[in-house]
């Protein structure tokens, strides 16, 4: 699969502006400030795909990226941003709860969370949207660059426990920065949707 032959399609707003096509879907999710686009542009070797802000809360709909023409990577709104208004946060609760109640959305979710932390409320609560769809799901550990090597074991066990996962969910230890996991999350992606 070529990944430099990618191209963003839509922000949508709700369900009815998402493609219509049976491409496969790969879903990412996490906080607003956890590097999601980030994690995204490293994936593609592309610096700036994915807009990644100054400030957090920079994806508010969900954008949908075509890649070689073969699936979507698709971007979820990040969420747990306190400066964000009430409204806007039902707003997105609502579009999520659609998003994961609508069949066939996604073959593949990640949940982006940040290495050097255990998981918020609202990474509990993303990651249990994830296992109740009952599709395939793995937990991107990022900023792994900023954590000390005798830390890594500890935080990834922590991370697993703390959004209750079962074993057979995988935490691959990732950084954006250096791009250490890419491979393993490539691979991941690959197997999962069965493109070669």
């Amino acid at each position: 699969m070529n990944l430099h032959n990618a191209q963003f399609v839509v922000s949508a707003a709700s369900l009815k502006d998402c493609p219509k096509d049976e491409l496969p879907r790969v879903v990412f999710a996490g906080r607003s400030n956890v590097g999601k686009s980030s994690v995204i542009n490293r994936l593609l070797l592309r610096k700036n795909f994915a807009r990644v802000g100054e400030a957090p809360g920079k994806t508010t709909h969900i954008n949908f990226f075509l890649i070689d023409e073969s699936l979507y990577l698709v971007d979820l709104p990040g969420y747990g941003y306190a400066k964000v208004s009430m409204a806007e946060k039902q707003r997105w609760a609502k579009l999520m709860e659609r998003f994961f109640a609508a069949e066939r959305m996604f073959q593949l979710g990640i949940l982006v969370v940040d290495a050097r932390h255990v998981p918020t409320q609202n990474d509990v609560t993303m990651a249990r949207y994830f296992l109740d769809s009952e599709r395939p799901f793995v937990v991107v550990a990022n900023k792994l660059d900023k954590l000390r090597k005798g830390d890594i074991a500890g935080n990834l066990e922590a991370i697993g426990q703390t959004l209750q996962l079962p074993r057979t969910c995988k935490v691959i230890p990732f950084s954006a920065q250096s791009g250490e996991g890419r491979e393993e999350l490539l691979q991941t992606i690959l197997q999962q949707i069965s493109i070669d």
